[in-house]
């Protein structure tokens, strides 16, 4: 039978199992950074339906707006997520996976809705994402100016189109519009930026890295899994 004694250094024995400290091991995965592609899908996805608000696409080509949505737009941001939770960053999965239901939601209405119609549900659906999305926005503005800044134009935008689909006006109709495109610019800048720092490894465009967002982008290994014994996934409660 194996002993669970063990000979310390000073030579006096040590008796009962070993530290958990001495077989435990925490596996860390590098992996791509997933922002890119999910703000590149968030500026796909406004765009487009700033475009169909405006008139600048059709009434007639909503069903294609809606599968855009569906088919191009909320995978995308559903991988994003994903991602994200697993390089635990809990802020931009939560921003990510709202968005990427969100969108999903508004896919399915339009597909199934009378053209050009509103309606309460909708209008509901997107004054309670606005104020979830200010969750990670104020998550992601203690590391990442940038990413925060499009999440709260992403709430901007999901307000402005949720009291359009309560009122009907053609004014918050055109507010929305135009928070939107500003929002797609954003969130290109965003992609680019971030895209272009995971490629060469160092800021090329400003991020707004501050705090934590500097320390993880600049700072060494330890800081890396620093308090690491805390996070979900190793702690016992989420």
């Amino acid at each position: 039978m194996r002993s669970n004694v063990s000979e310390p250094t000073g030579g006096a024995a040590w008796e009962g199992p070993p530290p958990p400290e001495s077989f435990t091991r925490v596996t860390l995965r590098p992996i791509a950074n997933p922002l890119p592609l999910g703000f590149g899908a968030l500026a796909l996805a406004t765009v487009l339906v700033a475009g169909s608000q405006l008139g600048w696409i059709p009434t007639s080509e909503t069903t294609s707006v809606a599968l855009i949505l569906l088919a191009a737009v909320a995978p995308a941001q559903l991988l994003t997520s994903i991602v994200s939770y697993h390089a635990r960053d809990g802020v931009a999965g939560t921003g990510m996976g709202t968005l990427a239901g969100t969108w999903a939601a508004m896919g399915l209405i339009l597909l199934t809705s009378e053209p050009g119609s509103t309606g309460h549900a909708p209008g509901l659906l997107l004054l309670v994402a606005a104020a979830v999305m200010l969750v990670p926005a104020a998550g992601a503005a203690l590391g990442k100016l940038v990413p925060a800044a499009v999440l709260t134009i992403t709430a901007i935008r999901f307000a402005l189109t949720g009291i359009w689909e309560f009122t009907g006006s053609n004014g918050w109709k055109v507010a929305s519009a135009i928070v939107g495109l500003i929002l797609g610019g954003f969130a290109i800048y965003a992609a680019a930026a971030l895209g272009l720092e995971a490629a060469a490894k160092r800021t090329v465009l400003p991020v707004g890295h501050r705090g934590k967002g500097a320390e993880a982008a600049a700072g060494d290994f330890r800081d890396q899994i620093a308090g690491i014994v805390h996070e979900p996934g190793v702690r016992q409660q989420l």
